[in-house]
């Protein structure tokens, strides 16, 4: 597991009840396993934009990106890589 995904999912385990009844791994979906709710993915896409220094755009809100821990701190690795060439 990747700092990225163990901090993503030590917020998961934090933030939402349902993650802390039922211990999730960095493969379980988010989603359908209605870990996350649509005002949950606002709550977390704050906290990554804040934690990570990145910015999401709304067209990249998609489920492929939420799916799973694994999956959103793959997304974040490359936001972090694409925001550090922006600065550059």
């Amino acid at each position: 597991m990747s700092n990225v995904s163990g901090q993503i999912l030590a917020f998961i385990m934090e933030k939402f009840p349902l993650a802390r009844k039922k211990p999730i791994t960095i493969e379980d979906d988010l989603l359908e396993n209605g870990l996350i709710d649509s005002l949950g993915i606002l709550d977390l896409v704050t906290y990554l934009e804040h934690e990570f220094g990145i910015v999401m755009a709304d067209d990249e809100l998609t489920p492929e990106h939420f799916q799973c821990v694994d999956r959103l701190a793959r997304f974040v690795e490359f936001k972090v890589i694409e925001a550090a060439g922006s600065r550059k």
